[in-house]
C-alpha cells in the first residue's frame, strides 16, 4: 500500500487557512537568470596577508522598493566568503566572540554557548558538531573525538539526531587545535551548522545489502556535491591545507554542470554563491520500509526504488519537510514533506541540484522565521514548486513509485551484517556517553579496531564484530550498563531530548537533563492505569519550540514553552508518518499526571485492537481528551494486593517500598529493575 497520503491532510489544513499567509519573495538570481541582476564588485578588509576580492556577489532582485534582507544575509555578504571577521575575532585575548563571527562560525560547524547555570560573568565556550554522512565515524576519527571530549570537552560526547557528534565546552583558544585534530582525523565540521547543506542522513545499519549500501553512497555523494568550494574552513583551522579524498567524477561532474542555469560560474562557490542558502537545510536517504532517518521531516527525503532482484534503479524523492516553529505565532508550524516524483539513478545529483537553486534563488532572506523550504513551498505549492525545479533540472519527474509502509527501525541488538560479520546497535539515553559507558566503548573500539556508525535515534552501532568477539564484547558492555534492548525500558528505546539547558542559549526549560525523571513518572503512571510493562509510546522532548528532537512527530511530544513548563502534543504515529498536534499549553512540570494519567487510563480502555497510542488520540478527538482531562479525580482506589511472584511477605514488600520511596519509585518497579539487572548479568555472562 502506498504511504503517500498520511501527511497532506495537515499541510492542505495549513494553506486553506485565510489567516495563514506566506508572503512570496523573489530571492536571489544566478548570473544566467534572464531576469535583471545586481553585480557588485567589493572588496572586504581582512587581516590574513591574502586579500581576496568578492566577484559576482548576487543580492535579491530589487522590485519597486528595495526588498528587506536580514542581518545574517548582510553578514555573510560581507564575510569574504564566511572568513571575515572570524579570522580577526579568533586572534583576540577575549573569550568569546563578535555578533558577525558568531553567525559565521556556525558554517565551520559551531555555535557559541555559555554555561547558563551559572551568575555573574558568562563563562564562554563553543559547541563543536561533527559532519559524518550516513553516521559513519572510521576507528580512528572516534578515537580521536573520544580524546578530545577529555582533552578540550567537558568529558562526554553526545550523539545527535542527525547522526554526528557534539562536543561542548571547547575554549575558544583550543578551538584550532581540535578543529585540526578532526581534520586530520578523517572527520570534519564543515557545514554541520550553517545555512547550508546539513549532515546528511541515512540507515546506519552496515548490511552488506545493494539497496542499503546504495543508500549509503547516495548519502555520502550529495554530501561531496553540496560541500562548500571557496576553502574558507581549510584557510581557518589547517592554514589553508586542503585534506580530503578524491571525489567521485560524478559528483565533480554534477557540481560544475550549468547546463540550466544553476551556478555561478565566476563564484568559489558554484552552487552557494557568496549569500549561500537563505536557512539551513536537511537531506536523508534512505530504502522503503525503513523510518531510521524521519524521512518526512526533511527538506528533501530520497527514497531508493529496486527491480525485483534488488537492484536500484532510481529514487522517489519527497520535499518540504522541517520541524522549526515560534510559539504563538501561528504562521510558522513544523510540516511533514510531501512527494516531488521518481528520478532514474542517474539523475539524483542533478535533481538534488535544481531542488536546492530553487531554495536559493526563492526562499526567503528578509526574516528568517520563514526561510526553510517548506515555507517556499506552503505558499507556492507543490505544483508551481515542481515546474520551477524542473526547469534547472532540464527534465519533467516521473509518476513517484508507489512504496509500502514506513516502519521505525532501531538496529540495536545484535545483528547479522551479511558479510560474515556481526554488528551490534547500543542503546544510549539521549546520546550522552560518558562515565564507564564511555571508557568501555573506548576500550572495546579500540581492542577490536572497530569502526561505528551513529543512529538518527541518538545510538550508536559496533560494526565489523567477528563472532568469536561476541560474548567478551556482551559481556564488557553489560558490566558498563550497555544492556540488551530487551532489558531497556522500553519507554527508553524510543525517547529522545535534546541537549537544551545549561549550554543552549535557545532553551526555554530542560529536556536532556529532564527527560530521566519525565520517563520514570510516565512508567508509574502506565503502571497506575493498568499498562503492561512492554507497552510503549514514542516521547520526545525539546526546551524550545525549535524542535531538534523532532517532537511533533511524537506520540507524545513535551515543548518548553516557559520554565519548568511545556506545550504537550499530540497525534504523531509510533512509525513517524504522522504530524503531531498542539494539544495543551504552559503545563508545569510538577503537573503532568493530572494530564497524563486521564489520557493513558482511556487509552487502556477504549482503545482498538493494537492501536498506537498517537492514533488513539487522533480518532478521539482533542475536544474528547480535554474532557477527560478537565474531569479527572484519578484512578479509583483498590485495596493494595501484593504480587506474591514478587513478594513472598508482606514484610519483605514494606521493605522494598521502603527503600524504593527513597528513589522516587514504587516497590514493584524497585522490584522489577533489581529483577531484570540480575538475569541481564546472568544472560549476558552467558555470551547470550
Amino acid at each position: 500500500m502506498t504511504t503517500t497520503t498520511s501527511f497532506g491532510a495537515a499541510n492542505t489544513a495549513v494553506l486553506k487557512d485565510p489567516k495563514i499567509q506566506i508572503r512570496s519573495f523573489d530571492g536571489l538570481r544566478s548570473s544566467n537568470s534572464s531576469l535583471a541582476l545586481t553585480r557588485h564588485v567589493n572588496v572586504f578588509p581582512v587581516s590574513s596577508s591574502r586579500l581576496s576580492l568578492i566577484r559576482a556577489v548576487s543580492t535579491p532582485v530589487k522590485p519597486q522598493t528595495e526588498t528587506k534582507r536580514s542581518k545574517v544575509e548582510i553578514i555573510k555578504e560581507q564575510s569574504n566568503y564566511i572568513r571575515y571577521p572570524l579570522n580577526e575575532e579568533l586572534l583576540t585575548d577575549t573569550p568569546n566572540i563578535n555578533e558577525s563571527a558568531t553567525q559565521l562560525i556556525k558554517f565551520h560547524g559551531s555555535y557559541q554557548q555559555y554555561n547558563r547555570d551559572e551568575r555573574g560573568a558568562k563563562s564562554y565556550s563553543f559547541m563543536l558538531r561533527t559532519k559524518n554522512p550516513c553516521g559513519k565515524v572510521p576507528n580512528k576519527l572516534y578515537l580521536t573525538m573520544d580524546d578530545l571530549a577529555d582533552q578540550f570537552g567537558i568529558g562526554t560526547l553526545r550523539l545527535t539526531t542527525r547522526q554526528t557528534f557534539q562536543l561542548h565546552g571547547v575554549l575558544k583558544q583550543n578551538l584550532k587545535t581540535v578543529m585540526s585534530s578532526i581534520i586530520h582525523s578523517m572527520g570534519s565540521t564543515l557545514g554541520a551548522c550553517g545555512d547550508l547543506n546539513r549532515n546528511v542522513l541515512a540507515p546506519a545499519a552496515p548490511f552488506a545489502r545493494k539497496d542499503y549500501q546504495f543508500a549509503q553512497k547516495t548519502a555520502e555523494d550529495i554530501a561531496a556535491l553540496l560541500a562548500p568550494q571557496s576553502g574558507f574552513y581549510y584557510d581557518m583551522w589547517v592554514d589553508g591545507e586542503k585534506i580530503m579524498t578524491a571525489e567521485p567524477p560524478e559528483v565533480v561532474k554534477a557540481r560544475n554542470d550549468n547546463s540550466h542555469g544553476t551556478n555561478f560560474p565566476d563564484s568559489p562557490e558554484p552552487i552557494y554563491g557568496a549569500q549561500f542558502l537563505p536557512r539551513k537545510f536537511k537531506i536523508a536517504v534512505t530504502v522503503p520500509t525503513d523510518n531510521s532517518v524521519d524521512i518526512l521531516t526533511n527538506d528533501v527525503g530520497i527514497v531508493v526504488v529496486t527491480d525485483v532482484n534488488g537492484e536500484p534503479q532510481g529514487f522517489n524523492i519527497y520535499v518540504g519537510g522541517g520541524m522549526g516553529r515560534t510559539h504563538r505565532l501561528e504562521t510558522t508550524f513544523p510540516r511533514l514533506a510531501e512527494p516531488l516524483g521518481y528520478v532514474p539513478k542517474a539523475d539524483i545529483l542533478y535533481a538534488v541540484k535544481a531542488i536546492v537553486v530553487t531554495q536559493r534563488e526563492n526562499g526567503r532572506r528578509d526574516d528568517r522565521k520563514y526561510s526553510r523550504m517548506k515555507y517556499l513551498i506552503s505558499s507556492w505549492g507543490i505544483e508551481k514548486f515542481r515546474s520551477v525545479v524542473e526547469q534547472y533540472y532540464g527534465k519533467k519527474f516521473e509518476p513517484f513509485r508507489e512504496l509500502p509502509e514506513w516502519e521505525f527501525k532501531s538496529y540495536l541488538g545484535w545483528h547479522e551484517q551479511g558479510n560474515g560479520v556481526l554488528f551490534c546497535g547500543l542503546h544510549v539515553d539521549n546520546g550522552r556517553i560518558g562515565g564507564k559507558m564511555k571508557k568501555t566503548l573506548r576500550e572495546i573500539i579500540e581492542k577490536y579496531n572497530l569502526d561505528v556508525q551513529l543512529t538518527p535515534n541518538q545510538n550508536i552501532i559496533l560494526c565489523g564484530i567477528r563472532k568469536a568477539w561476541k560474548r567478551p564484547i556482551t559481556a564488557t558492555l553489560a558490566q558498563a550498563g550497555l544492556l540488551q534492548p530487551k532489558y531497556v525500558d522500553p519507554l527508553n528505546l524510543t525517547a529522545m531530548a535534546c541537549p537544551a539547558m545549561p549550554l543552549c542559549p535557545l532553551a526555554i526549560t530542560e529536556a536532556e537533563r529532564g527527560i530521566p525523571d519525565i520517563l520514570k513518572r510516565v512508567r508509574a503512571v502506565f503502571e497506575k492505569v493498568g499498562l503492561k510493562y512492554n507497552e510503549s509510546v514514542v516521547i520526545r522532548i525539546t526546551g524550545c519550540p525549535n524542535g531538534c528532537a523532532r517532537p511533533y512527530m511524537a506520540e507524545l511530544g513535551f515543548v518548553g514553552d516557559g520554565p519548568n513548563s511545556y506545550q504537550i502534543w499530540l497525534g504523531g504515529a509510533p512509525n513517524q508518518t504522522a504530524l503531531a498536534r498542539s494539544f495543551m499549553n504552559k503545563v508545569k512540570v510538577q503537573e503532568l499526571e493530572k494530564v497524563l494519567e486521564p489520557l493513558f487510563y482511556h487509552w487502556k480502555r477504549k482503545r482498538q485492537s493494537k492501536e498506537s497510542f498517537g492514533d488513539f488520540t487522533t480518532r478521539m478527538g482533542f475536544e474528547k481528551l480535554q474532557e477527560w482531562v478537565d474531569k479527572w479525580e484519578g484512578v479509583v482506589s483498590t485495596p493494595p494486593k501484593y504480587n506474591l511472584r514478587l513478594f513472598a511477605d508482606k514484610d519483605t514488600y514494606d521493605k522494598i517500598d521502603e527503600l524504593a520511596k527513597l528513589q522516587n519509585k514504587t516497590a514493584h518497579q524497585l522490584a522489577m529493575e533489581i529483577i531484570r539487572n540480575y538475569a541481564a548479568a546472568q544472560q549476558n555472562g552467558k555470551g547470550e
